[in-house]
């Protein structure tokens, strides 16, 4: 099987080059396609979707994930908008069928959740994180930090005495923890929810 990743951000790539061999082994090949930010993810689905069709009709072990973080939007909302994008291109989801070539799934309310919802991880490389983050109430639940993950992301490590001089990138912030992430352990919900629907995914081959 062959899965094509359509994402928002260069950090979403690192975090998933990472984790998806962790999920499904080698038996699967990938490729991560980065919009380059989710208004533009959005408004090139439709086309892109479209454009597949006529791939998947020729490359039957082929299929597509799309990942998109919630960013305060109403989820439901959401995640309908890109089922009937994949359902105006003809293609199949879980949501309308059991053998789907489409999965869409949705990072509450960002990608950064999924860090938090593995502490380990975020400690490997800033090991001045507190151990017991994850027992205060602001960031028991990853998905419902409030004020924005990657902000409150910001503000942990800042607080702990890293990046002083000026806060470092998504990218970067990526690239240190992502290596590090056990996806059997990850407690954020959105997380889980999007490992299942890949391992749903492969298990159709």
């Amino acid at each position: 099987m062959h899965i094509e990743f359509l994402l928002e951000e260069a950090s979403a790539e690192i975090v998933l080059g990472e984790i998806v061999p962790k999920i499904l082994g080698g038996n699967v090949t990938f490729r991560f396609i980065n919009l380059r930010g989710k208004q533009r993810l959005l408004k090139h689905l439709p086309n892109r979707l479209k454009g597949y069709r006529n791939i998947l009709e020729i490359h039957k072990d082929w299929r597509i994930v799309v990942l998109v973080d919630e960013d305060r939007e109403n989820c439901e909302i959401l995640k309908e908008k890109l089922e009937q994008f994949a359902y105006d291109a003809n293609l199949s989801t879980p949501a309308r069928t059991e053998t789907f070539q489409v999965l869409n799934r949705i990072a509450v309310e960002e990608l950064e959740a999924w860090f938090f919802g593995d502490i380990d991880a975020l400690r490997n490389n800033h090991p001045r994180v507190s151990e017991n983050l994850t027992q205060r109430k602001s960031y028991r639940n990853p998905d419902a930090i409030k004020g924005g993950t990657w902000e409150a992301l910001e503000r942990v490590l800042t607080n702990a005495g890293y990046y002083k001089k000026g806060f470092t990138s998504k990218i970067e912030v990526a690239r240190k923890i992502a290596p590090y992430m056990n996806p059997d352990k990850n407690c954020s919900q959105s997380f889980q929810v999007f490992k299942n629907g890949l391992m749903l995914l492969a298990e159709q081959e």
